[in-house]
């Protein structure tokens, strides 16, 4: 069994504790043994000697001969005395600093293993609450209360990311709650044409022609759905390439694929397609500037008009895709990059873009944010909204500079 994290700190604690107590307990010892050793002094050699006498020839000599003797005796008694009184001392001194620094040792234990679970309690706390935390019960928060230091941020970070992670899940089933139901209606029309073409036995060719069509209708509205379900996961998943790509030549081969459809609707379009050099995954990036043109030209009235600019700078480069059509709230831009999100069908509404898939600009936003950009999307005055994208600007260094495009 591996020791806890509180047994750790409660050991590293206690050694530091008794550490400390023995070092002073050493310094005290210290300071004693210099207090004995310099302030009691014993007898000099000097005075333990007898001083000679120049002529000791009488009784008054000896006499002073031998209280000498006896002085020197008396001295090196007490010197004995004084070095027994030392040793002693710093005896009685010893036991009573190892009894203590035991007893400090026991208490700091014990002090340090109280301390360290009281430390610990917000993450047993953060612990609970992650047990306690799933993909149905994302709502629970720490919320741990408490003077703001390195715990507290912890469970403040940790809040935030389940904060996020509840965003996300939501979002998810909404997506495949709006997914599910998208796919429904193309398949219940095919459905519902077969079962009544097989009812009517007396169908004439021209009937069989008019359900065949509905169903490749509907068909074809599926597989436009499912693609587009496709190239926002792919772009959900991050860049799969670094390759050299300029906008500028994807946003006229977009302008040429969408010219039938914008000549049909008598739009106005105009263009001024500078080079717009980037790095990044080539077919995600065709994807982004062409959903950008085909929701200009398929949200738009009838001789309207669709303006598209590329530039660049040493920073960054954009495109700007311009268009008429329907007054578009300031409220509702943002809900437009939500998949399925549309705007309520005005009478001024053309056919295509009420089949639209409603995946449109939210793939385009996900790419965006895989080529690490920005988008923005600015309702205009008369109607229509003006979508700008600013990607990161490749070294011309390495790209081929493309040459400028003008209508």
């Amino acid at each position: 069994m591996k020791p806890t994290i509180r047994l750790r700190l409660t050991l590293a604690f206690a050694v530091l504790l008794l550490g400390t107590c023995a070092t002073v307990l050493a310094i005290n010892d210290a300071l004693l043994y210099n207090s004995l050793y310099a302030q009691i002094s014993g007898p000099s050699q000097e005075q333990s000697q007898p001083k000679p006498t120049s002529a000791p020839q009488n009784d008054f000599s000896d006499d002073l001969a031998d209280k000498d003797a006896r002085k020197a005796q008396a001295l090196a008694v007490q010197q004995a005395l004084v070095t027994e009184l030392r040793a002693g001392a710093l005896r009685s001194a010893a036991g009573p600093s190892a009894i203590a620094l035991a007893v400090a040792g026991l208490l700091g234990l014990g002090i340090c293993w109280l301390v360290a679970g009281r430390m610990l309690r917000p993450l047993r706390t953060l612990t609970a609450a992650t047990r306690r935390i799933s993909q149905d019960r994302l709502h629970e928060r720490i919320a741990l209360t408490g003077p703001r230091d390195e715990l507290k941020e912890l469970a403040d970070t940790f809040d935030e990311m389940v904060t996020r992670l509840e965003a996300s899940f939501t979002s998810q089933r909404r997506f495949v709650a709006d997914a599910a139901h998208e796919l429904r209606t193309p398949l219940a029309i095919v459905r519902t044409g077969a079962e009544v073409q097989l009812a009517r036995r007396d169908s004439t060719p021209a009937e069989w022609e008019a359900s065949a069509r509905r169903v490749l209708s509907a068909a074809g509205r599926a597989e436009r759905l499912l693609d587009g379900l496709l190239a926002l996961a792919r772009s959900d998943s991050g860049v799969l390439a670094a390759e050299p790509h300029d906008l500028a030549v994807a946003a006229a081969t977009a302008l040429a694929d969408a010219d039938d459809e914008a000549e049909q609707a008598a739009l106005t379009i105009t263009s001024d397609l500078r080079p717009a050099p980037v790095v990044g995954d080539p077919p995600l990036l065709d994807r982004l500037v062409a959903n950008l043109i085909y929701n200009a030209v398929r949200h738009n009235h009838d001789g309207g008009w669709v303006a598209v600019t590329s530039t660049h700078d040493e920073a960054e480069v954009s495109l700007t895709v311009s268009n008429s059509g329907a007054i578009v709230p300031a409220a509702d831009v943002d809900r437009l990059f939500e998949p399925f999100q549309r705007l309520p069908a005005q009478p001024a509404t053309r056919p295509a873009a009420v089949r639209s898939t409603g995946l449109g600009l939210a793939i385009v936003r996900s790419i965006v944010r895989a080529h690490r950009g920005a988008i923005t999307a600015t309702p205009n005055d008369g109607g229509g909204l003006t979508v700008v994208v600013r990607l990161p600007v490749h070294d011309h260094g390495q790209f081929p500079v493309a040459m400028a495009i003008q209508n």
